[in-house]
Order: C-alpha cells, then structure tokens, then sequence
C-alpha cells in the first residue's frame, strides 16, 4: 500500500511515518510537509534515504501541486495530520488555521475523489467536544458528544470533521475520523506544555502555568496514538469517528511536578501567569468503541511515557536547540 502522509515532519506524524515504516515495511510512504515553524525536516532524517519513502515539501491547500503529487505516486490512502494545532496561535490570528485546518482539508479530500475514491482517514482532536466540568469525574467525551467548541483552532477542525462526514455522505468517498486525547514523546514542538517545561527545567528557567494549574488533559504517548490510526486506516469502518484516549487524567500543575522529580528540578521554578482565555477545564475520552471495534488499548504507562520522554529530550539536545522560535508559556 502506498500511503499519502500530510504534516509527516511535525510531532505526531513523524512518529506516524516511523511507525509505518517499522510495522509495515512493505508499504510506501509519501510524506507532505510545508516545513512551517512545527515542520523540522532534520526530525525525519533517519528515514530519508530509506528506498519505500519519499518527502515533498508543500502546502496541503496548494491544489495544484496536490493534485501532480496525486498523479505522479498515485497513493491507496491519505491521513491528514497537517494542521495549524496551538490554541494561543489561533486566538491571537485565527485565519491561518481556518485556511489550513479546513480548505486544506477540502483540498485533499477532492484530490482523493478525483483519482479514484482514495481511503481519507482524518486526524482530529477532543477539543472539538469542548470541555467538562471539574466536579464531575463520571462524565466523558463519547462520539456522540455534540461539538461545542472554544478556539478557533477548535472551532476549524470541527468544520473539517463536518466536512468530511459530508464528503462520505454526499460523494462516498470512504472516510473515517479519529479525535485524540492530549499526545506526548519525541519531536514535539516545545511550545507544548510537556517539552516545554522538560525545556526551561532543563534550563532553570521559569514554568510557566495558567491559572493555577487546575486544568485536567487526558494524555496519551504518541505511539499509542499512531498504532491506533494505523487500525482505524486498515480495520476502521469508513464513514466513522474514533476517539483515542488513555483513561489518563492529569492536572497541569501535577504534571510539571513530575518533570521537576524526574529531572531532579526545584518545584520553585513554577510560575503562575494569567489564565489562557476560554481555557478548557477537562478533556476526558471514552475509548470503548475503538476498543470493542478494533481491539486497541493504550499499552504505555504515563510514568513509563514521560520517563521515556524526558530521556528523548535529555538525549536529543541537537534536535531542539536549533529551534529558534521562542515558544512562550503554556
């Protein structure tokens, strides 16, 4: 099978693209990147000479160039990863998410119905349901959680999930949708809360934490993620959403405690700055279905996948001081 990988140089799909490779050495793998800020090609170089993958750099909204990459490899599936995907980015200028997260996508998908019903699998998030108070740990997001968003960036890929339910409906192009609970591991951009606080701990430089670090994510080490929508592409039913998720609910605040422990780090170094607006107060994911469908379960451990994660960092000091933009506080 040769699979169409979009955003295969940012954090989730390079893991998405090693997974591939490792799994199914026998499939081709055509990976599409911009190379915006969170697009690092120096993520993917230990696969760039590898003979069943091939790299283009471009965007996914470029029409044109999607359609002769199209034409020229001719690929089975598409998994759409690129996206415009930090909050604060999309509050301060919503525009480039909105042209990304839902004309790219559309741009994609008529790629797909034009060279012969393509397989479209679509990689979305919870934030599309919202959140969920604080009080009330029985409550969870389920695929028929109505979408009540909070962002613009949110906000997009709602419309992107809706337009691609449209396209199964209206022109059967054979589709499914996953929404993922909060990912974590090696090559994700430090303007995330997880390596960004590795980072400054690293560093002994402040941690900062919105409000008082009281919001709850559900979080999820990225290979799990990846070996999910690995099943959802070959088992999942098209016309489908998935949602993955650990059952792994953690405060912010206990987070960035358990980087300071593992790094042997003053919690003196927490900072506290003016809450984010419209901040989400939990995400919580009820996994059942993928798990009744397709048999998958999350098999990393949050102790075992963040001490994982901050060796990756401490190992891997070339990959991230040559990232130059400044990340700001989460």
């Amino acid at each position: 099978m040769t699979i169409f990988v979009t955003g295969g140089a940012g954090f989730i799909g390079s893991n998405f693209i090693f997974y591939l490779l490792k799994k199914h050495s026998e499939d081709r793998v055509i990976c599409l990147d911009k190379l915006t800020y969170a697009g690092n090609l120096s993520t993917l170089s230990s696969v760039m000479e590898t003979p069943n993958f091939y790299f283009v750099q471009a965007d996914i909204c470029d029409r044109e160039t999607i359609y002769r990459v199209f034409e020229d490899e001719k690929p089975d599936a598409v998994v759409n990863f690129a996206a415009e995907s930090h909050v604060d980015r999309s509050i301060e200028n919503a525009e480039i998410f909105l042209k990304t997260n839902i004309l790219g996508t559309a741009v994609l998908m008529d790629a797909c119905r034009e060279f012969g019903g393509i397989r479209f699998h679509q990689v979305s998030t919870d934030e599309v349901y919202g959140d969920l108070p604080l009080d009330r740990p029985d409550l969870f997001f389920t695929e028929e959680t109505p979408l009540h968003t909070s962002s613009p960036y949110s906000s997009s890929k709602a419309a992107a999930d809706l337009l691609v339910l449209s396209y199964y409906r209206t022109y059967h192009l054979p589709a499914t949708i996953s929404r993922c609970s909060n990912n974590y591991g090696p090559y994700q951009f430090p303007e995330k809360l997880i390596p960004l606080m590795i980072l400054n701990a690293l560093q002994n430089k402040p941690l900062p934490i919105y409000g008082q670090g009281l919001n709850v994510r559900d979080w999820l080490y990225v290979e799990d993620h990846c070996r999910a929508v690995d099943l959802i592409l070959r088992n999942g039913r098209t016309g489908e959403v998935y949602n993955i998720g650990g059952h792994n609910e953690m405060r912010n605040i206990d987070i960035v405690r358990l980087i300071c422990r593992e790094l042997g780090k003053s919690e003196n170094l927490i900072t506290y700055v003016p809450d984010r607006k419209g901040h989400d107060l939990r995400y919580a994911i009820d996994p059942e279905k993928i798990y009744k469908e397709l048999g998958w379960l999350p098999e990393t451990s949050f102790a075992e996948g963040l001490k994982q994660t901050v060796c990756w960092y401490l190992e891997n000091q070339d990959w991230w001081k040559t990232l130059e933009e400044d990340c700001g506080g989460i």
